[in-house]
């Protein structure tokens, strides 16, 4: 039982392992894809492989789409090399539910895969996007690929190199995606929608942000004929829609790869590519799935709304990423990221056996957050907590981590709890000081930074852009020394609206959170001991 082509012809084989097949034609989708494709996703990755690929195959098998997706991939070349090619660029998706059982389907939706930094594959691409027939470009290249500049303002040496060569052969994604829409203005100029599914705000604004200045540099030296930038600007024939995106979709699991063996499918091991992508044949994936998409769409599109994803308005998206991302689940997370790193856990699901650490997260997500709530009207904030609260944290069977999590915590902060706290600060019915348990989580991040947890012992730290600058201010501060949590310089940082989103001396907050980091630092045991103090 392999998973290629060839491989899945044995139908009773994989029905008795219970594993789902495709419903389509595969050969036909091959074909269909090749004479007229129509979808075109940037980054090759989990997210990709056990989400939107996903959605294509529902529509695939019940006869609503004939092409199936090109993936394409910006980063990582050997995740094409050694996970799309040798399985015919399928993917197993394993649906890890709460009460132990695990669905699995194998996805064939995913016609090929392409790396853009290979000249072959480049080339497959151009034409591609010179074909009028492609409707819809999408994305999940994180954040991060979507930025030129460095956090100092400076343009980054693969966005300047880009920028200054044009766009016969860009290496940066920004001028990967600028190029190929120039092929496709060079070609009649086709109306196309480019729909970031990326997990961050105004997605959509960032992608067209990223395109638009790389085309703008160009035009500027006389690299692209004047009109490129006009056309890409006219949203009646390039549009940016926004979405927001909501899957836990955690690093492969050893266990999920043993639990297939055991059912007879073959060569399920993760790879680690030189790139430090670790990836795998199989996803494994929380089966709670969110997705809406603003509807703009200049050349069509496929009928996204019969695979689930809500289809609506900018407004609605802007809301509903805001309900997620500042109340009802990335708070959550981020708080138990960082207190479940400080406290020797290695699974989310362990931390939400803690009733500390429950009683921290449903404060900020009922008490804190529901206040001041954005409701976007096709989801309720309250039941969205419950689900993530009651079954989605919990779920023993998704292998998630607070090391994972904690990544790139500085980037979070300031839209997590930073605009909560603006949202009280605006309101004169309520009042900061009422605030107990998002302090304690900022103050939580400031003594997971010290790299010591709450045993006193030394604690690797996950990758962060800001960590140099944090762990620089935070520098007098020590463990067992709780007066130097009131160092001048930790006081400065109060100020920084940069870091928290908002300046927690003019919120009222600074004393607050250097009183809980102060509690933190008694000694061993302090960290646990202040979360039951402040929550009592």
């Amino acid at each position: 039982m392999k998973l290629t082509y060839e491989g899945i012809r044995d139908a009773a084989a994989w029905e008795r392992a219970d594993v789902k097949l495709p419903g389509h034609d595969i050969g036909a989708m091959l074909a269909e894809t090749e004479k007229a494709p129509v979808w075109v996703h940037f980054g090759a990755g989990n997210i990709f492989r056990g989400f939107i690929a996903g959605l294509a195959q529902r529509l695939l098998d019940a006869g609503e789409m004939k092409a199936g997706i090109v993936a394409a991939e910006t980063f990582d070349g050997e995740v094409i090399e050694k996970i799309y090619k040798p399985f015919d660029s399928m993917a197993l998706a394993v649906s890890l539910n709460g009460d132990g059982t695990m669905g699995a389907a194998v996805q064939a939706s995913i016609a090929r895969g392409l790396y853009v930094g290979k000249d072959g594959d480049w080339e497959i691409l151009k034409g591609i996007f010179r074909n009028p027939s492609l409707q819809m470009v999408s994305f999940t290249i994180t954040e991060k690929g979507y930025a030129l500049k460095d956090i100092k303002g400076d343009i980054t040496p693969a966005a300047r190199a880009d920028m200054d060569k044009g766009p016969a052969r860009p290496g940066h994604a920004m001028g990967a995606v600028a190029a190929l829409l120039y092929e496709r203005y060079l070609c009649g100029g086709a109306p196309v929608a480019m729909v970031s599914m990326d997990n961050c705000s105004r997605n959509g604004e960032k992608l067209r942000a990223g395109v638009t200045e790389m085309a703008e540099s160009w035009e500027r030296a006389n690299l692209v004929p004047e009109g490129f930038v006009k056309w890409l600007e006219d949203e009646s024939r390039v549009s940016f829609p926004w979405s927001m995106i909501d899957k836990i979709t955690p690093r492969p699991s050893q266990a999920v790869a043993d639990m297939l063996e055991k059912r007879g499918v073959e060569d399920m091991a993760a790879v680690t590519t030189a790139k430090h992508t670790y990836i795998a044949p199989f996803v494994n994936a929380e089966a709670p799935q969110y997705l809406v998409i603003e509807d703009r769409f200049p050349g069509g599109r496929p009928p996204l709304e019969k695979a689930g994803v809500y289809m609506t308005d900018r407004e609605t998206v802007n809301r509903t990423e805001r309900m997620k991302v500042t109340t009802c689940l990335n708070p959550l997370h981020t708080a138990l990221a960082v207190f479940g790193c400080l406290m020797g856990y290695e699974k989310i699901c362990d931390e939400m056996k803690d009733e500390l650490l429950v009683s921290l997260v449903r404060r900020i997500g009922y008490v804190e957050g529901l206040p001041v709530v954005t409701d976007p009207g096709i989801l309720d904030p309250r039941a969205f907590i419950d689900e993530v609260v009651g079954e989605r944290l919990p779920n023993p069977f998704m292998p998630d981590t607070p090391q994972r999590i904690a990544t790139d915590t500085s980037q979070k902060i300031p839209v997590r709890f930073g605009e909560t706290i603006k949202s009280y600060m605006a309101d004169p019915k309520l009042d900061t000081s009422s605030l107990t348990a998002i302090p304690l989580a900022i103050a939580g991040w400031l003594r997971y930074a010290l790299g010591v947890d709450d045993e006193g012992r030394e604690m690797a730290l996950s990758p962060d852009p800001m960590l140099d600058m944090l762990r620089g201010a935070m520098a007098e501060v020590k463990f067992m020394d709780p007066d130097s949590a009131r160092g001048e310089k930790v006081r400065a940082l109060m100020g920084n609206s940069l870091l928290f989103g908002v300046s927690l001396e003019e919120a009222g907050l600074a004393d607050k959170v250097l009183n809980d980091l102060a509690r933190m630092l008694e000694g061993p045991g302090a960290v646990r001991r202040t979360l039951k103090e402040v929550l009592a």
